[in-house]
């Protein structure tokens, strides 16, 4: 039943004479589905009409129910298409290494894709100009992708690379830092900036995830050996999928000095 909505879904019947609300009992129906693996990720619930008139209950509490389970993750909405359940895929990312996003499924065993956006060169822009150290009129290339793993939406990547060491961008196909390897400019350091933002409705599109859904984005800025920014790409990684993570050490106290300095 992968991918499509049966006509009943293998739940628990509702016991209206439970001082539990109908739709709190619904929502732990379906999670108990999921775990039993009665229904899978991917799979398509029926309708809001279909489903309320398999369990004897109205839409309203149905819509109630579904709202709840896609605040936490258990469902998603793709706008078009129906309810699903939520792929259950959730990636740890270190912040500690300088990877691509190609790199990065390889080493988890999953195939990764992209899904070409757009794709230009032109004038640096003003912002561009300062993430890249650039002159005016410098000129750069762009590739905007939609990258996937396992089929499944992961991150929105606007790449950004000055021409000089980039002149094509429709040699990226794949992986940009394998193109940039193969040009002898592979980044050897990088800084990145990340925080906590909102995805609009197009990029929500995009991500197959409702509009206002949490997100991380992410400024990256690369450097070449000589010091060069090669590369300043802005992503937007699923909220629900990705955790970003650093290892810290603790500094240790300088033992040469006295206690009483």
């Amino acid at each position: 039943m992968t991918g499509q909505a049966s006509e009943t879904l293998p739940l628990i019947p509702l016991d209206e004479d439970n001082p539990t609300p109908l739709y709190l009992q619904l929502q732990q129906s379906i999670e108990d589905a999921v775990r039993r693996g009665s229904i899978k990720p991917e799979d398509a619930l029926p309708g809001e009409r279909d489903l309320a008139k398999q369990l004897g209950i109205s839409r309203v509490t149905v819509r109630k129910a579904i709202t709840g389970l896609v605040k936490k993750g258990v469902l998603v909405q793709r706008w078009g298409s129906g309810t699903f359940i939520a792929p259950q895929m959730r990636l740890e990312q270190p912040l500690s290494r300088l990877s691509s996003f190609t790199d990065d499924m390889s080493a988890r065993g999953l195939p990764s894709s992209a899904v070409l956006l757009s794709r230009s060169t032109g004038p640096a822009s003003p912002n561009e100009l300062m993430a890249l150290g650039l002159s005016p009129g410098d000129m750069v290339s762009r590739v905007n992708r939609l990258r996937l793993a396992n089929g499944i939406p992961m991150a929105i990547e606007h790449a950004v690379v000055p021409s000089r060491f980039l002149p094509d961008p429709s040699l990226v196909r794949q992986s940009l830092y394998a193109v940039l390897h193969e040009q002898g400019f592979m980044p050897s350091r990088a800084l990145q900036r990340l925080h906590a933002v909102l995805l609009s409705e197009e990029q929500a599109a995009l991500l197959q995830v409702p509009p206002d859904s949490p997100a991380l984005y992410i400024e990256r800025r690369s450097f070449i050996g000589t010091g060069e920014a090669v590369e300043f790409t802005s992503s937007y990684y699923r909220g629900d999928a990705y955790d970003f993570v650093a290892e810290l050490t603790i500094s240790q106290p300088d033992r040469t000095q006295s206690d009483d300095v």
